[in-house]
């Protein structure tokens, strides 16, 4: 006969219970609190995504597409792969970031795991309500296989536990695998717990038709009604043009295509770009919003702009498009 052993069991009904609403750093994709995960295959922009949310937060600026103003924020961004000094400061530079309300923590003399108690006292110590660990990967212990499942479950439990003590809002980079599963949710490295544990799970991905386009969709949301995807550019120096919401499927983005649609509206499209810039270069976000209200979606207008080859132009106020000047001057 199995003895087990005795503990003291404590039980609570639901009427002692406090309600509360969950908080939101970008809603309804991020929320405070809780476990995120960002995954895509590698050189998609996972990484240039979120250290451009980094950027935006920490200069208090608004999320894409969302209109709600937001405090400075404190960040931890922890990264295995990329180097402190020679890419992630640039990147964050470029990407317009306060770079004094970003930190890391130093652990080239002892690793960090994710369930090392340095997290949380990190977290606490400058009162961070994001942290970005990035890749998995490279935080999970020693020997620790990702497809086993007693294994990952209580590392996740961990941290899913710090994230709900601190507040912080904890995003998790991943890679996804080789599989040709249609289904996002099944792409992510390692056992099917980690993204379990998660309340959102973004995907970042391009369009094989036209890979200038990056595209974060939501593959998961516990907490809300799932987010419309959102599209973006990535530029040479790492900056990002943000076009905004994007008319595009999980599916159409995992499989890397794109529906064409008719010719009809492609033409029009290009016919109405090349009136619109005929004089010089114009705000990219006028250009969606005039054509968006001759019927014509964001994703024909970038068909357009790519068979145009317009070019992309950051300056100090916002990006232009333009038929003549050079990409990514600076003005």
């Amino acid at each position: 006969m199995v003895k087990h052993t005795e503990q003291k069991m404590s039980i609570r009904f639901f009427s002692t219970v406090s309600a509360r609403k969950v908080e939101w750093l970008w809603f309804p994709y991020i929320p405070y609190g809780k476990l995120t995960i960002v995954q895509g295959d590698p050189g998609d922009g996972k990484t240039t995504l979120v250290l451009n949310i980094a950027a935006l937060l920490s200069k208090g600026l608004p999320m894409p597409d969302a209109e709600r103003e937001v405090s400075c924020t404190k960040i931890i961004y922890q990264s295995a792969e990329d180097g402190a000094e020679d890419t992630l400061k640039p990147r964050l530079e470029s990407a317009g970031a306060d770079c004094s309300k970003i930190a890391f923590i130093d652990d080239i003399e002892s690793n960090l795991k994710l369930n090392d108690d340095r997290i949380e006292s990190a977290i606490r110590e400058i009162g961070a309500r994001l942290m970005v660990i990035d890749p998995l990967q490279a935080y999970l212990c020693e020997g620790n296989e990702m497809n086993r499942a007693d294994a990952i479950r209580p590392m996740m439990k961990s941290l899913t536990a710090v994230a709900e003590r601190t507040g912080c809002a904890i995003v998790i980079i991943g890679h996804m695998n080789k599989s040709g599963s249609s289904k996002g949710i099944y792409r992510g490295l390692g056992s099917i717990d980690i993204t379990a544990a998660a309340r959102s799970v973004l995907l970042v991905g391009r369009l094989k038709n036209n890979p200038g386009i990056r595209v974060m969709a939501q593959l998961k949301n516990s907490l809300a009604m799932e987010g419309k995807p959102i599209a973006f550019e990535i530029h040479e120096d790492a900056s990002v043009c943000w076009i905004g919401e994007y008319d595009i499927t999980a599916e159409e983005l995992l499989s890397g295509e794109e529906p064409q649609g008719g010719s009809g509206k492609l033409d029009e499209a290009v016919g109405q770009l090349e009136a619109i810039m005929s004089s010089g270069a114009v705000r990219c976000g006028e250009i969606y919003a005039m054509l968006s209200h001759r019927g014509i979606g964001k994703r024909t207008v970038d068909r357009a702009k790519k068979k145009l080859e317009v070019k992309s132009i950051k300056r100090a106020d916002a990006w232009y498009w333009s038929l003549n000047e050079v990409a990514n001057r600076q003005q």
